[in-house]
């Protein structure tokens, strides 16, 4: 199995500020843009030509990564003149794939982080004989999700909403967003208007009678549509808990990128990255969090589960816990911004001891 689509479309409105200017799997997470890793990933798992179907600041992905010689890849790109959905992506790039009618071709959403063996689910599609087999993960709470019950053999058996009461929770089985295709079934989808593969394929497809297979694999699974959820997984990659051969480092506490300058007294823990160019003042503490190039850390700061954006500067002795720092914005000395709180790019916080949350 060679080939893939990579769903990178996604105009990213929950993680913004982060996104306004940059699309959501080119935000950096363990120092280099998400997207990286899952690219990586796949090579790994022997996929040689990916087609990543774009939409929202499409022009920003070739530029980067060119046509994927750097990674051993094979990569094009398709822009969506207006927004397709996921089902409506994937027919949308199907010209450029070369697999016949029968071959499994790979197919995983651009804002997911996990620990998927990509082998074992084409390795599973295959010897089933599915006409799509689905990634599925196992969640504690899966009142936030659509729900995949499957039989005893993995068959998928229906496709059901959120569940509104306990009654409804059947399964803590759910959709984690990573599927292999027959191509015939890409070819299937209709063209040229909008289609959810979660709303209409996949239901569409089960009415049908076609086959359709789960596999389980919990290992590590998380959705990074939140900033907090975004800051959380670049911390796991770092520390190793989520599997990545792109980290550019050794996994451990922190990740200081080239450039960056950190006083010898400043504490980094919890698998910080601290951009390219960036600074750390004398006695500041970084916990969990991200610090992207060419922001500045203040001395005596106190950054816990945050992620400060690029050129961003964070004043003396403040305290941020759970905030998200656009581009460029400026807190001064004296803050104390707690909750998620989201400060926009540019916006500028005076001094004064301030409270937010």
């Amino acid at each position: 199995m060679t080939e893939a689509i990579l769903l990178v479309g996604g105009k990213g409105t929950r993680l913004r500020p982060l996104t306004v200017h940059t699309p959501k799997p080119m935000v950096p997470a363990a120092g280099v843009p998400f997207l990286t890793h899952q690219l990586a990933r796949a090579r790994a798992a022997g996929v040689e030509h990916i087609v990543m179907a774009t939409s929202y600041l499409a022009e920003v992905f070739e530029p980067y990564f060119g046509d994927g010689s750097g990674l051993g890849l094979r990569l094009e790109y398709v822009t969506e003149e207006e927004p397709l959905g996921t089902g409506g992506a994937i027919r949308n790039v199907a010209s450029r794939l070369h697999a016949g009618p029968d071959d499994p071709v790979l197919i995983f959403n651009g804002d997911i982080l996990t620990g998927l063996d990509i082998r074992a689910l084409v390795d599973t599609h295959t010897a089933s004989g599915a006409d799509v087999s689905l990634h599925l993960t196992r969640v504690d709470d899966p009142r936030a999700y659509g729900l995949v019950p499957t039989d005893a053999d993995g068959r998928v058996t229906a496709f059901l909403e959120k569940p509104q009461t306990p009654e409804e929770i059947v399964t803590d089985q759910i959709n984690a967003g990573a599927y292999v295709f027959n191509r015939s079934v890409i070819d299937s989808i209709p063209a040229d208007r909008p289609v959810s593969v979660e709303r209409e394929t996949f239901p569409g497809l089960l009415a049908s009678g076609a086959h359709l297979q789960g596999m389980v694999d919990s290992t590590y699974w998380l959705d990074l549509g939140t900033p907090q959820a975004f800051v959380r997984g670049s911390a796991d990659l770092v520390l190793g808990h989520a599997p990545s051969p792109a980290v550019p480092g050794r996994r451990g506490d922190r990740l200081v990128l080239d450039g960056a300058r950190v006083a010898p007294d400043a504490k980094l823990t919890g698998g910080t990255v601290i951009g390219a160019g960036a600074e750390v003042g004398a006695g500041a503490r970084v916990n969990g969090s991200t610090v992207l190039d060419g922001a500045v850390i203040a001395p005596g700061a106190d950054i816990r589960d945050s992620l400060i954006g690029a050129g961003a500067r964070v004043g003396a002795r403040t305290v941020l816990d759970g905030a998200v720092i656009g581009d460029g914005a400026v807190i001064g000395d004296d803050n104390e911004l707690r909750g998620g709180i989201r400060v926009w790019c540019a916006a500028h916080i005076p001094p004064g001891a301030v409270t937010f949350s």
